[in-house]
Formats: structure tokens, sequence, C-alpha cells
């Protein structure tokens, strides 16, 4: 199908760069025509694309033909090898290489089957979060109303889930900086979290309770059912859903990113996927923990 806006059409005819053979060249403006591109710049990349991929394939002795040279295996040997190229100019002639085959060679470009997305856990209202609270407070003895409460302050106030979470000795609990701060000293991510003001005061609590013990209870941090009677006691009460530790650590990362005026700064600079952020945050160092204190919410009243 040729393109209909007569601008191209005469861009692809006469288009014939002196760095590609003229057979290479003939080979990417008969595709790209039948793609019908729109617009001169458009037209102009695909070309490009088109054509390195016919100079590549030729000269290996593979016939000049759409069903061979667009054949999704040839694409992706040539964008792997193809010498000279940037991460960023390999990705986009990926991109291009697959959007002509599919126009011009559907049957070997299938459509891609969706993969499953986890979304993020929902977090918890205020109010929820305060009917947590007021079931630890009711439990039967003083060690089980300090252990939910440290269990409700670590994941809701720190984001501490799993073996984060289980981890935690009372003595990893301390007032510096100005706020209240969380030693995470296993796992792959040891770090100093923090604590939300509003959950200061009980985990303080729950930690001097806890001592040189786990604040959560148990003796060994590698059983990953020690939180379990913990949560199934927090259960069921004022038409709560059962506790979910990773809807904890969800109430904390919205209550930072709405500190912090995330959803505000990702609107202004037209970010929509988090992976741009993780690429950005690649090439900065984070704040010292004074700042952190600060920044996040958790100085002390």
């Amino acid at each position: 199908m040729e393109p209909a806006d007569p601008e191209v059409t005469a861009y692809l005819a006469k288009w014939q760069p002196s760095s590609l053979p003229p057979q290479a060249a003939a080979f990417a403006r008969d595709v790209i025509g039948q793609v019908a591109p729109q617009g001169k710049e458009r037209a102009k990349n695909l070309l490009w694309a088109a054509g390195k991929l016919a100079g590549y394939a030729i000269p290996l002795g593979l016939e000049p033909v759409p069903e061979v040279v667009l054949h999704p295996s040839v694409a992706e040997r040539f964008t792997r090898r193809a010498p000279g190229l940037s991460g960023v100019a390999r990705r986009t002639l990926r991109t291009n290489l697959r959007f002509i085959g599919r126009r011009v060679v559907p049957q070997l470009y299938p459509a891609d089957a969706p993969l499953p997305r986890e979304h993020a856990k929902e977090p918890y209202s205020p109010a929820e979060i305060a009917g947590y609270l007021a079931l630890a407070g009711a439990q039967p003895t003083l060690s089980r109303r300090m252990r939910a409460s440290g269990l409700i302050c670590l994941g809701a106030g720190a984001g501490l889930i799993r073996a984060d979470l289980r981890d935690v000795h009372g003595t990893d609990v301390t007032c510096r900086s100005g706020g209240v701060i969380v030693a995470v000293r296993g796992g792959t991510r040891p770090r100093a979290v923090p604590v939300l003001a509003r959950y200061q005061g009980r985990l303080l609590a729950a930690a001097e309770s806890a001592g040189t013990a786990l604040v959560c209870g148990g003796t060994d941090p590698g059983r990953r059912n020690i939180t379990t009677p913990l949560v199934r006691s927090l259960a069921g009460g004022d038409g709560l859903p059962r506790l979910d530790t990773s809807r904890l650590r969800a109430t904390w990362l919205a209550g930072v990113a709405d500190l912090l005026g995330l959803a505000t700064f990702m609107h202004a600079a037209g970010i929509t996927c988090s992976q741009r952020l993780g690429d950005l945050l690649a090439g900065l160092e984070p704040a010292g923990e004074q700042d952190a204190v600060r920044l996040l919410g958790a100085a002390r009243p």
C-alpha cells in the first residue's frame, strides 16, 4: 500500500543513501512503501532501520524478500550484533523493525500475549490503621499488645515486610538524627529507615518491651510464620479485613509519596512509569540521615 502523503511518496522514491548498497536501499523502499508511514521524519527512521537490516542480511546470502529479511530471528540477531550502536539506538532499531514486521509480514509477528502484572497493594485508610492499633491495644497480655503494636508500626510506619520485619530487635529502634530510626541489618539491603511520626511512640514502647529480643516475637527470624499468630489475633474486629503486611508497607509508601509530593512531580514531568524514575535515581546519591528524617516526615514532635 502506497503512502497517501505525496511528500512521503516522493521521499521514498528518491531515497538512496550512499552508505547502503542499491539492493538494500531498494528493499527498504519496497517494505516501507507497504507500511505507509505518516510523515517524512517517520519514513526516514523506518527506512534507516529496514535498510540497515537489509545491508546486514543480503551479504550473508539471505534472499532479499520480506519473509526472509524481516523474520524475527534475523531482525533480533541483527539488533544484538550490529556494530557501533549505542544501547538507545539498538532499542530504537529493534522497536522500528518489529513495527515494520507486524505490518509487512504479520504472520511472522503474532500479537504479544499480555503478561500478568502484579499491582501494588491498596493502602489502609487512617480509620483502618486506627482500628488495628485499637485491636493491638486490646490484646490480653502486655507482651502480646507490644508485639502486635510493633508489627503494625514497623509495617505502616517504616514500610518493613518479610525478613526485614521479622529480624528487627528492640535495640534496632533508636532515637537519633532528630527522629526515630529502625536499623535494618539483615537481608540484601541493610539501611536505616526513619519512622513516620504517628507511629513513633508506640514503636518505641514496643522496642523497649522487647529489649534485645525480636520486636514481633519468636527467637528465630528465619521462621516465616513468626508474624502469623499476631496477624490472626488482629483479624475480624470491627469489620476489618485480615491484616496484610504488604498493605501495611503500601500504607507507608503512599504516606511518604504524599509527603514528598511525588504525584505532583510525576504529573509535572509527564512521567507515568516508575521504571523511568529508577533510571533517573541510578545516578543520584541518597541524602544523609538527618535530611531523610526531615523529608520523610519522621521528625519527633
